[in-house]
């Protein structure tokens, strides 16, 4: 059944592989930042200027609408990463999901979390501080020196796990700082036959890699919309495994994680009462009002996603990303991509050769039209659907410009 939503896409034009159109206003010539944040698309404007219409014409009237709009996008979420709809709660962004479960879980004093040296913040800060508060351990295991050593790091989680005590292994999907794609199908027999539990930050990864499985593979799945989702900030998901959800704890809960916690405001007098309780599982975290221009700008995104179809997103990623690093390499440059296509993700990370400042070197490449960025002082590119490979040239030319620039 279409929705009022993908009525407002009407006459936009569809979604193209290679192709700028749904994007008229994108001022940077060559657009490789969406590992960082992505540009709305004339999809994603719709969506939003959809909810400000229904909003201003009624008010507290279009909640029925938006409320089925959420349900439709749960649905959709959890298609990408093979879950059902139920299992899943819409949040704000990536860090709220891994607080929600570092903070609700029933943790035991003396239990250890599992960490990787070298991942983005959001992933490590929120497992400090549930160690801080429940008593736990937490463990490194280190992802350098580059390119990542995947059958040591798996050795080295494995003498962790002998030791004991492991309760939980919490992993980005894709590495910020390299582009690995992590190997989350062995992670997660490690896991399991440890009794251990898999946590998984998706944000850097899910929308230009295919997941289609990683809800059977891991316990909890969460990320954010503003990066390759290409929504907007101020929405995302948290997945819980049915066979986890019960063992979770309440402490994050609102007035809207009760069981039927809205009645009172539109079904008569004597419904308010503050003993009902809570529905439990994952769904508790969606505990208060939420942003709903940013859920709607991610349902937006999700359409054209999906009309594209996640496999093929990939491969036009991959045949974009081929053709730079070759080039970049050519001029000097190490790249951090693995060397085996099943670790690879939509992420180009280089290291910039002797002499060249890679922060310098961006700041002269967004003065050219090319947006980029320099995570941790390395140079990384992240191409997405709407790039045409005809672009790589014009890239490939700027950066040599660039460093004759700076190299004067």
């Amino acid at each position: 059944m279409q929705s009022e939503l993908t009525e407002a896409f009407q006459g936009l034009g569809a979604p193209s592989l290679g192709a700028r159109a749904l994007f008229p206003r994108l001022s940077q010539r060559a657009y490789l930042a969406h590992a960082a944040i992505s540009p709305a698309s004339t999809w994603v404007e719709a969506a939003v200027g959809f909810g400000v219409r229904a909003l201003a014409a009624q008010g507290m009237g279009a909640f029925p609408m938006l409320e089925q709009e959420r349900r439709r996008l749960r649905r959709n979420l959890g298609e990408l990463i093979g879950a059902r709809a139920e299992d899943l709660a819409l949040m704000p962004n990536t860090t709220a999901g891994v607080t929600a479960i570092a903070l609700s879980k029933q943790w035991k004093r003396g239990q250890r979390i599992v960490l990787f040296d070298g991942e983005f913040p959001a992933n490590v800060t929120p497992w400090q501080r549930a160690a801080e508060v429940h008593g736990l351990q937490l463990e490194f295991v280190s992802l350098r020196p580059f390119p990542t050593d995947v059958a040591r790091m798996l050795s080295d989680l494995r003498a962790l796990f002998e030791q004991g005590s492991v309760a939980l292994v919490a992993v980005s999907a894709v590495e910020f700082q390299t582009g690995l794609l992590m190997p989350l199908q062995e992670l997660s027999e490690l896991c399991r036959s440890y009794g251990a539990e898999l946590f998984v930050d998706a944000v850097q990864g899910l929308g230009v890699v295919p997941f289609a499985q990683l809800a059977s593979q891991a316990d909890y799945v969460c990320a954010g919309s503003h990066k390759w989702l290409m929504g907007m900030e101020g929405a995302g998901f948290l997945y819980v495994a049915p066979r986890v959800a019960d063992a979770l704890g309440s402490q994050l809960a609102g007035w809207l994680s009760h069981q039927d916690g809205e009645r009172f405001l539109f079904e008569g007098a004597g419904l308010l009462r503050y003993d009902r309780a809570l529905v439990g599982g994952v769904r508790q975290f969606e505990a208060g009002t939420q942003d709903v221009l940013s859920t709607l700008a991610l349902a937006g995104a999700l359409a054209c996603l999906q009309s594209l179809g996640i496999d093929a997103i990939a491969g036009h990623v991959q045949g974009y990303i081929d053709s730079l690093e070759s080039s970049l390499v050519e001029l000097g440059f190490a790249s951090l991509r693995s060397p085996r296509p099943e670790q690879r993700s939509g992420n180009l990370c280089l290291l910039a050769p002797q002499g060249v400042d890679a922060p310098q070197l961006r700041k002269a490449l967004v003065a050219s039209g090319v947006a980029c960025s320099v995570p941790d002082g390395v140079l990384r590119f992240a191409p997405h659907w709407p790039n045409p490979l005809e672009e790589v040239a014009f890239v490939s030319a700027a950066v040599r410009t660039a460093m004759a620039e700076q190299r004067v």
